[in-house]
């Protein structure tokens, strides 16, 4: 209740125009930005949502993910979960980097981070919604919190339920952001376990086992890609509930949120209305945004997004 209770009182110091003043443009410079760079590749769309995601779960949303190793800093970008597969940085640079030729030191990397997400989504076409804005900058990393605070891709349906529920959010928040696996790519270490494995605990179509296992063998190979959606890898549906529904889930912590359990019930629901899937995680995004955000004179707008200023 704490935690909830801190999240709420920070939510009320966001606003959907923060910038208006300070900075008008800055919402169509991030969108430009960002547009541009995933027409090139479409898969960042899913790496700027997971950095975002990963950027709130870790000491809220401050941008403490964008700092580089320094002699002070202790990256968070080099700790296991983000290790070789959190990516997108550069894009977060280049936007930052025009927002400093219009409007020098008044957007926050944070708020960029938030912004970039709800145009990856958009952009796939998944939902948009109105960010909410005013976060500041961390002038820390906190790496160790990453191995405490990010779900582990072998977590249980408890153990994700509590993770999300210390962060404020709900079953249903946590099923609906677990959509964002609608996009993107995994590495094959994180899903070997689940597609070699018979357990009846570990429930798995025999086909998709099958087509996984060509790109991911039983021995190396850790880090061969394999799309979290087979059907539609690069656009924003509920093809990602359809799968769990059939028992094609890439990691064990999605097949977990249709194993028999408590949130079976909300995976059928977006199996079957893609338009509550979208509402639901355009709120869910919203509401993890709020995830203890800096605000006020606390923290610093950083000028460059990799470090903290001088």
């Amino acid at each position: 209740m704490m935690m909830a209770a801190a999240v709420n009182q920070s939510e009320a110091q966001l606003s959907t125009n923060f910038y208006a003043n300070s900075c008008p443009n800055a919402l169509s410079t991030i969108r430009n930005s960002i547009r541009t760079a995933i027409s090139r590749e479409r898969r960042m769309a899913a790496s700027l949502l997971r950095l975002h995601f990963h950027d709130c779960f870790v000491h809220g949303c401050d941008a403490s993910i964008l700092l580089d190793q320094s002699p002070t800093i202790t990256s968070e970008k080099t700790a296991p979960p983000n290790d070789k597969s959190a990516r997108g940085y550069e894009l977060i640079d280049a936007a930052k980097a025009r927002l400093e030729t219009i409007c020098p030191g008044v957007v926050s990397c944070a708020d960029v981070l938030a912004v970039a997400a709800k145009e990856a989504s958009a952009y796939v076409g998944g939902p948009s919604w109105a960010v909410k804005l005013g976060r500041r900058d961390s002038t820390s990393a906190f790496p160790d919190e990453t191995l405490t605070d990010l779900p582990f891709f072998k977590a249980d349906l408890q153990t994700l339920i509590d993770n999300f529920g210390a962060k404020g959010l709900s079953p249903r928040d946590m099923v609906a952001l677990s959509g964002a696996h609608t996009l993107g790519q995994a590495q094959c270490f994180t899903f070997r376990d689940r597609i070699y494995s018979n357990g009846t605990d570990n429930i798995i179509d025999r086909g998709f086992a099958s087509t996984r296992r060509r790109r991911c063998p039983a021995v190396g190979g850790d880090d061969a890609l394999a799309a979290m959606d087979l059907v539609t890898p690069n656009s924003f549906d509920n093809n990602y509930f359809r799968n769990l529904v059939q028992r094609k889930g890439l990691l064990e912590t999605d097949q977990v949120l249709f194993s028999g359990g408590s949130t079976d019930s909300i995976v059928m629901e977006y199996s079957r209305s893609p338009s509550r899937f979208s509402a639901d995680f355009a709120a869910a995004m919203i509401r993890m945004g709020d995830i203890q955000p800096l605000t006020g004179s606390a923290g610093q707008i950083r000028r460059i997004c990799g470090a903290v200023n001088n």
